[in-house]
């Protein structure tokens, strides 16, 4: 009898129920007493797999990234992830054909909106997907996808609302070939704002990034720049409303073919980092009333 059991059941049964296995054959209903254990044991199974039964997404907000988005995207661990979303600002290479073939779920930005209007659009596809986690990773391969579990599972269990890779914790940045130039602004920005927003962190500046739905939900990012500077504003608001930010050390490549801003659009994004610290402090102050810093 024990060996014919797996011929015995005639109804699919949902993992989670509270029915029992049925057999029809000779009348009789066969109550299997591991059955239910069994069903606690894939419930554990499942929910560990999803991460405390929370569905993630990750966001690729992409421009001219070809060459770089297929290793990229088969680095992503797929037994956590659930969904994959690039948004192609208008790149004037194959970017959209890539990810077509890859099987992503691709969005087309007929005209450039910017790094800030890109990663809007990420946020609301995978908002409006159900996401509960949202992890946003360069396609660039700057950023290793591998740490995609450990910042997600940061928020699926309740420690934060926010995880950022950091490229300062630890010796990636420079290891990792970032320009000395660069290293330098980082720090003396990350050190500004520490002591503007009131916070801590290693730095501020990095790309990679994961959000719980909360945050993506109530922050009023429609309200922050279409620039590069969108991601600095977002922080602030995180500090602002307080939110929790953790932080991963995360290794980093510098390549011909990762993306990197240049000189000219690095100093406009260094004024507007210290514009947004300037302005969060005066909020706080009551001297002034910063639509970034209201409510939705």
């Amino acid at each position: 009898m024990p060996g014919q059991w797996p011929f015995l059941f005639r109804e699919k049964v949902k993992v989670g129920g509270e029915r029992y296995g049925k057999s029809r054959e000779n009348g009789l209903v066969i109550r299997l007493g591991f059955y239910q254990d069994t069903v606690r044991k894939c419930n554990t199974y499942i929910e560990e797999a999803m991460l405390n039964n929370k569905r993630i997404a990750v966001v690729l907000p992409a421009y001219n990234a070809a060459k770089t988005l297929e290793i990229t995207y088969k680095e992503i661990p797929f037994e956590f992830v659930d969904d994959v979303i690039l948004v192609d600002d208008a790149s004037r290479d194959d970017t959209a054909e890539v990810a077509r073939r890859l099987g992503i779920r691709t969005i087309v930005h007929e005209e450039n909106k910017g790094y800030g209007g890109n990663q809007k659009t990420c946020y609301k596809t995978a908002l409006d997907l159900g996401a509960d986690i949202v992890v946003m990773l360069h396609p660039d391969y700057q950023y290793t996808p591998k740490l995609i579990t450990a910042m997600a599972a940061m928020i699926a269990y309740g420690e934060f609302d926010a995880v950022l890779a950091s490229r300062i914790l630890g010796i990636g940045a420079l290891k990792g070939g970032m320009p000395i130039y660069k290293y330098v602004a980082n720090r003396f920005l990350t050190l500004f704002e520490n002591l503007m927003l009131g916070h801590k962190l290693s730095e501020y500046h990095t790309g990679y990034r994961a959000f719980s739905r909360e945050i993506l939900e109530k922050l009023p990012l429609d309200a922050n720049s279409d620039d590069f500077v969108f991601d600095n504003q977002m922080l602030a608001q995180i500090v602002w409303f307080g939110y929790r930010i953790g932080e991963v050390s995360c290794p980093t490549k510098y390549f011909e073919d990762a993306s990197s801003i240049n000189f000219r659009r690095s100093v406009i994004y260094g004024v507007g980092v210290v514009k947004t610290a300037v302005q969060f402090r005066l909020n706080k102050a009551g001297l002034v009333s910063s639509h970034i810093f209201r409510r939705k």
